[in-house]
């Protein structure tokens, strides 16, 4: 697949601007209840996008509630919906969803408690080989199961797209109304640099979870690699691309 990096092109470059066109009206009470049923698609590809992150704490449906409410924060915050509404929907849902995760510490307690020293294992075997670690080879080094090790990297993944999706959310935070349309060029042109600062693989993976809204899993079936190394490679293309963005 090749991707195209065209602001104009790719979703995540969208939403610095999503909402700001909107009219920002309030909607009616029987307006908004419409809405929040015509736009439930949205959520429910959303909660199969973060399937894996389900545990003992949050079930499907826990996060089908929690995403509604997203949803419903987001009509709130835009006004009448409009051909970007879905963009900055998406990201509120995602957002409401990861936050409650977060809060609630759904990561394994052994995780938990072994997540610093395993953090400064991978470290340690990436400066050691020159290279990330393979899993195979982290299981062998570190002593971990294959559940353990995806544990760890599904919070780790978790942790990340949530901050990412923060900032996103604070660069589409102030309407268009208030900003230039020379501060929004320069915004939609930050986002595609930094996309276009990531490698090949890691602009797909990009593209395939935020335009296409696939799964980790469904990304990992696409590439021929496994859940592992996606997360592995999504957790990195996100840092990057905040460290371009914060630049």
């Amino acid at each position: 697949m090749t991707m195209d990096l065209h602001a104009g092109h790719f979703e995540v470059a969208a939403y610095a601007e999503a909402g700001g066109e909107a009219a920002r009206a309030a909607l009616d009470p029987a307006r908004e209840q419409r809405e929040l049923i015509a736009h439930t698609p949205l959520v429910k590809r959303v909660v199969r996008q973060l399937s894996a992150q389900l545990s003992a704490t949050m079930d499907r449906d826990d996060m089908q509630q929690i995403g509604l409410m997203g949803l419903l924060e987001a009509l709130r915050r835009y006004g009448p919906p409009d051909e970007k509404f879905a963009a900055f929907a998406s990201l509120r849902i995602r957002g409401a969803i990861l936050d409650e995760l977060r809060r609630q510490d759904w990561r394994p307690r052994s995780v938990r408690q072994d997540s610093h020293k395993l953090r400064d294992g991978l470290r340690e075997m990436t400066r050691r080989l020159g290279r990330e670690p393979t899993e195979a080879e982290v299981l062998k080094v570190l002593k971990l199961t294959p559940e353990t090790y995806q544990a760890h990297l599904a919070a780790e993944n978790a942790e990340q797209m949530a901050s990412f999706d923060e900032l996103l959310h604070e660069m589409a935070e102030l309407p268009s109304a208030q900003r230039s349309p020379e501060e929004i060029l320069i915004q939609r042109r930050s986002l595609a640099q930094a996309l276009s600062a990531l490698d090949e693989r890691e602009q797909r993976v990009i593209q395939l979870y935020y335009e296409y809204e696939l799964s980790l899993k469904e990304i990992a079936a696409v590439l021929d690699l496994t859940e592992a190394r996606i997360c592995q490679i999504n957790k990195a293309a996100l840092q990057k691309m905040k460290r371009h963005l914060a630049a």
